[in-house]
C-alpha cells in the first residue's frame, strides 16, 4: 500500500508557527513516527507553499497510489484548482486539518476541496494524519 501525504502553505513551519494552534512539533519528526507505526505501508511526504506544485503531486500519484492525505492549509478555502485536481484522479483523498477549523475564523469554516475528498478529519492535532491513514486503510479493506 502506498499513501502520499501532501502539506500545503506554511505547514513547513510546524513546530515554530503559532504553537498555541499547531503545537510544538515539526512534521518531519512526526512523519518518522508514522513510518515506524506503519512499516508495511509506503508513506511519502511532500510539502509545498505553491498551489501548482501541489496539483502536480496530486496528478503524479493520483492513478497509482492507494490514498492521499491532504492538508491544503489556506488553499482549502480558496482553491478550485485543487478541487478539480482531486476530482480528476482516481486515488481517494482524505482532507485533514490539525486544528478544529470550525472553532476558528468564519472564513475557515468553508472548504472548497471537501467535495473532492472521501472524508474530512480536523481538530486532533498531528494525530489527524494518523486517523486519515487509518481511514485509507479501511477504505482499501472494505
Amino acid at each position: 500500500m502506498k499513501i502520499q501525504i501532501i502539506n500545503g502553505p506554511n505547514l513547513n513551519l510546524l513546530g515554530k508557527r503559532e504553537p498555541g494552534i499547531y503545537g510544538n512539533r515539526g512534521f518531519e519528526a512526526y512523519f518518522d513516527e508514522l513510518k515506524e507505526r506503519y512499516p508495511n505501508i509506503e508513506l511519502e511526504y511532500f510539502q509545498s507553499n505553491h498551489e501548482g506544485s501541489m496539483i502536480d503531486k496530486i496528478h503524479e500519484v493520483g492513478f497509482t497510489y492507494d490514498g492521499i492525505v491532504l492538508n491544503a492549509g489556506a488553499y482549502t478555502h480558496t482553491s478550485v484548482a485543487l478541487l478539480d485536481a482531486l476530482k480528476a484522479v482516481q486515488t481517494p483523498a482524505i482532507e485533514v486539518h490539525i486544528s478544529n477549523v470550525h472553532q476558528r475564523e468564519e472564513f475557515r469554516h468553508k472548504s472548497l476541496i471537501s467535495a473532492g475528498c472521501k472524508g474530512v478529519i480536523c481538530g486532533f492535532g498531528l494525530d489527524s494524519y494518523r486517523l486519515a491513514i487509518e481511514a485509507i486503510i479501511n477504505l482499501k479493506t472494505l
